[in-house]
């Protein structure tokens, strides 16, 4: 029992509008990560310039649980937005929400360069608190833009679209890292040449380079404003008008002039479909036909996140390291934001960035399920070898990034983008943005331990304690390949047929294989 609207979604040839929702909900990721990962270009600036210490004869540097708070708060934001907004965005509508998340993004990208004071608690604790509320924003954003491509899609082309749209995270990682590096350039030659702080422990600082970091931060307003407007005229998604506003006649308009055709309303039918399908999360029903999904996109998307999120954001501790950029007593402060960013554009670049793109390519040919599993596999083969090799690696730094590039490469060429796709798919459009909000939550506190936990191994730069966060890493990586046979693959179906909404599929879908390989040529 497929009512026409849903049909027409499903069957309709890629137009402009697909492509413009992709880049409006794009434009969003942009922001998410831009935002989320510059962090980790400035925050050895900022110990620098408010934790400095002459007794200690060492660069400042924030103290491990102030260095945590800064790159985690964002993270604890984020995660209770995913919550919130997720929630909403199935009780209000997708559309009537997903403005919301970009002004809280805008407002407090801008304030997150502000400080209430000159003080290192005062700056500290200002640059913390809006970075929370930057968190919660841009949380809201994974479940509505996941959501609103996934019910905007047709069933060819949909994990296609919707990876894309997580593909901008990417672009938005690339991004963090060449506006610190160009930014950095500018401010290292407009300003007085000092030496590295070897040979001036004061001067090695540049006063200016206060400002640096506050600019960084505040650029993440700019992409958001930009996609506000085209945000708000997008129409709310046809499945949520219909399905849970019960409105067949509106979204069979509304979908109508998005597609250019007539859409027979089917007030009737609907009726039918809805009563069929009307049960809550905390219910038998849900849990005896969506269960094991939801345990398998939470558990693997917070398994793959202990990984993404630490290798992200212990980069800047790492490189030194293992040598691809100098210590900090040989550089100035401008230099070492300077030479983390250009370290970090060139593993996004040549490592990151493809992996996203591969995915958008193939997903449709190889299924959402194949690329998760060998995405797991690869990185935690890539994260033993360096675990078990460090000690050799140390000394070969082009190895060691190449290595360290791969894993990130397969890490959005794999598990990445797919725990951000399935989730979008899985589950019935009455609670597909809340089931969304949980999967994704699920990812951002094993982002947490990423950033409270793993990274108090690799502060120091320490041999012994870096091969125990790769080892560790490895190991959850692991676990990600295993938990990941508890999804179904969803390649080539529509969203009522995988959720079993659709009353002609249900005795079908309740029975489906926890995984579909690819056909064979």
């Amino acid at each position: 029992m497929s009512l026409a609207v849903l049909q027409a979604l499903d069957s309709a040839r890629t137009q402009w509008y697909h492509i413009t929702a992709i880049i409006i909900a794009g434009m969003g990721f942009f922001t998410d990560a831009y935002d989320l990962f510059c962090i980790s270009t400035v925050s050895k600036l900022l110990g620098r310039l408010y934790y400095y210490d002459p007794s200690t004869g060492k660069p400042g540097k924030l103290p491990v649980n102030v260095n945590n708070t800064v790159v985690g708060v964002a993270l604890i934001g984020t995660l209770t937005g995913q919550l919130v907004f997720g929630w909403l965005g199935d009780k209000l509508g997708r559309k009537r929400v997903y403005g919301i998340t970009l002004v809280i993004m805008v407002i407090c990208a801008i304030c997150s360069g502000l400080s209430f004071g000159a003080g290192a608690k005062s700056v500290i604790g200002t640059l913390c608190f809006f970075r929370f509320w930057l968190g919660f924003g841009i949380g809201g954003d994974y479940p509505l833009s996941a959501t609103i491509m996934s019910e905007y899609a047709n069933k060819k082309t949909r994990g296609a679209f919707i990876a894309a749209v997580f593909a901008m995270q990417g672009v938005g990682i690339i991004f963090a890292g060449l506006v610190s590096m160009i930014l950095s350039k500018i401010f290292l030659c407009y300003c007085q040449e000092v030496g590295p702080f070897k040979e001036d422990h004061l001067l090695s600082t540049q006063p200016s380079a206060d400002y640096l970091w506050r600019i960084v931060l505040m650029l993440g307003a700019f992409p958001a404003l930009l996609t506000y407007y085209w945000r708000m005229k997008m129409p709310e998604t046809g499945r949520y008008t219909a399905i849970i506003e019960g409105n067949a006649k509106q979204a069979a308009a509304d979908m109508g002039r998005v597609l250019d055709i007539e859409i027979q309303a089917e007030q009737e039918k609907l009726s039918q479909f809805n009563a069929a399908n009307n049960y809550p999360l905390l219910s038998r029903e849900f849990f005896r036909r969506h269960g094991l999904n939801l345990m398998g996109t939470t558990s693997t998307w917070f398994l793959l996140d202990i990984a993404f999120y630490s290798q992200n954001l212990t980069q800047k501790d790492i490189f030194p390291a293992v040598g691809l950029i100098k210590k900090d007593v040989e550089l100035n402060a401008l230099r070492e934001v300077f030479e983390t960013s250009r370290a970090m554009f060139v593993v996004a670049l040549f490592g990151t960035f493809p992996g996203y793109w591969f995915t958008v390519y193939f997903i449709e040919k190889l299924g959402r399920f194949i690329i998760q599993l060998v995405g797991f596999l690869m990185m935690s083969a890539f994260m033993l070898i360096m675990g078990l090799e460090y000690q050799y690696l140390k000394s070969h730094g082009t190895t060691f990034a190449a290595l360290y590039g791969l894993t990130f490469f397969f890490a959005n060429f794999g598990p990445n983008s797919t725990t951000f796709v399935l989730p979008a798919e899985l589950f019935p459009t009455r609670l597909r943005s809340t089931c969304h909000a949980l999967s994704a939550a699920a990812g951002k506190a094993g982002a947490m331990v990423g950033a409270f936990g793993v990274q108090n191994y690799t502060l120091d730069g320490n041999v012994n304690d870096i091969r125990k966060a790769m080892i560790f890493l490895a190991f959850t990586n692991m676990l990600g390949f295993f938990f990941t046979f508890l999804v179904s693959e969803t390649k080539g179906r529509s969203l009522e047929e995988i959720s079993g909404e659709d009353e002609n599929n249900n005795n079908n879908n309740n029975n489906i294989t926890k995984f579909e390989m690819p056909n064979r040529p």
